[in-house]
């Protein structure tokens, strides 16, 4: 991303709002909430240049899970590999966490890092799930565990290799994937490891670790990821997380070790949510992250 002289940034937020491919349905509700709460006046005021585009499907008489995902994907992978070229930074507002599929394949795979800050870590399978629910396998499939065929029909995508995936401040496991996670190579920094040590000690380690491989970082910002205690985002959040000045600063450390070239602010959901601390959340870590390019670029 091309940061001025101005230090601002140039900014392509792409609104994705659909839940288990439905639109403005749950947390799809959420791209529109932010955005008809001020989010691109917050930056514009900034003096950041943001663009909005709509991420939107037809809509199959009766849609998959999959099927929808991948389709949004699609088009979603177009348009941050369209803003990239256009050294604008795509901040994606999306329901769903799998919509990084569709970001990674856009940002270009092949030196790309992730940081995955969630309550959960996503980490089932079709084989492995007991909900079924496909955002419980989002991570699997950025990792190349699962839906590996139907996704690679996404132009540009390929499976990110698990020493270049960081899970941050997930709480909330399945027992597979406990054993995926402690036979796997990806890097789980865990609340407690946050609370006890510090965002710099326990964070710095693994983010030193990863640049050694990487030369650019995709964030990806569960909301559900801070506290409940602090902000409420959806129905799914689980209790003992981090607070939102902790992932600001874990921000901040992400970008002064490679250019955050695309983020993604995930699984908000205003009718659970219910008061203004989501909202707030939601600004702060957004301000977090542009912070973060502007001295990357500066």
């Amino acid at each position: 991303t091309r940061v001025p002289d101005t230090g601002t940034v140039n900014i392509q937020v792409l609104a994705v709002p659909y839940d288990s491919g439905k639109r403005s349905f749950r947390m799809g509700c959420g791209p529109d909430h932010l955005i008809q709460h001020g989010l691109i006046e917050r930056m514009g005021g900034r003096g950041h240049e943001v663009e909005l585009h709509q991420i939107l499907i037809d809509e199959p008489a009766a849609p998959s899970d999959i099927g929808s995902a991948i389709a949004i994907d699609r088009l979603l992978a177009e348009r941050v590999r369209r803003a990239i070229s256009q050294d604008a930074l795509p901040l994606v507002l999306a329901g769903n966490c799998n919509t990084a599929v569709g970001t990674l394949a856009g940002i270009g795979v092949e030196r790309a890092g992730v940081v995955w800050f969630d309550s959960h870590g996503d980490l089932n399978t079709p084989e492995t799930t007991s909900s079924g629910f496909l955002d419980g396998m989002a991570l699997s499939m950025v990792a190349g565990c699962c839906w590996g065929r139907i996704a690679r029909t996404v132009p540009g995508w390929a499976a990110i290799p698990e020493d270049r995936i960081a899970l941050v401040a997930a709480r909330d496991f399945d027992p597979p994937e406990q054993e995926f996670l402690q036979s796997s190579g990806i890097a789980h920094v865990s609340p407690e490891a946050i609370r006890l040590h510090g965002v710099d000690s326990t964070l710095e380690p693994v983010l030193d670790a990863m640049a050694e491989r990487v030369a650019v970082f995709y964030l990806h910002l569960d909301l559900d990821v801070v506290d409940p205690e602090e902000a409420v985002v959806n129905e799914y959040q689980a209790p003992g997380g981090i607070g939102v000045e902790a992932i600001a600063r874990a921000v901040h450390l992400i970008g002064a070790r490679r250019p955050i070239v695309g983020a993604a602010l995930t699984a908000y959901d205003p009718a659970i949510a219910g008061d203004d601390g989501a909202l707030r959340a939601a600004f702060r870590l957004t301000e977090a992250l542009v912070d973060a390019s502007v001295d990357a670029g500066g």
